[in-house]
């Protein structure tokens, strides 16, 4: 199982589409505190369909909160700050997808405590600054199943 995490979302229809993300795949999404929103918010719901409820999301109350929970899989960031694509790298099962806020990004403290070859990046045209956050989530969860031949999580 490959585990999403979201550090400090803020706009409810990306994350709201990332629970349906999670749910099609069979992935475990993480959403790390503070919240741009309410979980309950209507957006969130809306985005997230019905999947919302039966979705395995755990909320944490900060970074290092969820670090204490010690997940065996390798954490991979993403970044426009990254220098490896994410095409580059071999996926196993347990790894863990980190994603920033919307508006801007992981923090330097995060990037620079993992190894400079755990901070990834989509390839993206010249001058281009970022995609959205959901449509990022999916390009590299998807990439990661096909790599792991589309077994999904329980």
């Amino acid at each position: 199982m490959l585990h999403i995490v979201l550090f400090q979302p803020e706009i409810p229809p990306n994350t709201g589409n990332i629970i349906r993300l999670a749910a099609n795949t069979g992935t475990r999404l993480h959403l790390i505190k503070p919240l741009g929103f309410s979980i309950d918010d209507k957006q969130v719901k809306r985005a997230g369909l019905d999947y919302h409820e039966v979705e395995r999301i755990t909320l944490h109350e900060s970074w290092e909160d969820f670090r204490k929970k010690n997940l065996p899989g390798r954490i991979f960031a993403l970044s426009t700050k990254g220098k490896r694509s994410y095409c580059d790298v071999a996926f196993q099962a347990g790894d863990i997808l980190v994603f920033g806020p919307e508006t801007r990004g992981l923090p330097t403290e995060i990037l620079t405590s993992l190894p400079q070859e755990q901070v990834l990046r989509i390839p993206m045209r010249s001058g281009s600054r970022s995609l959205n956050l959901s449509n990022t989530a999916a390009i590299v969860v998807y990439e990661a199943l096909r790599q792991l031949d589309f077994a999904f999580g329980e």
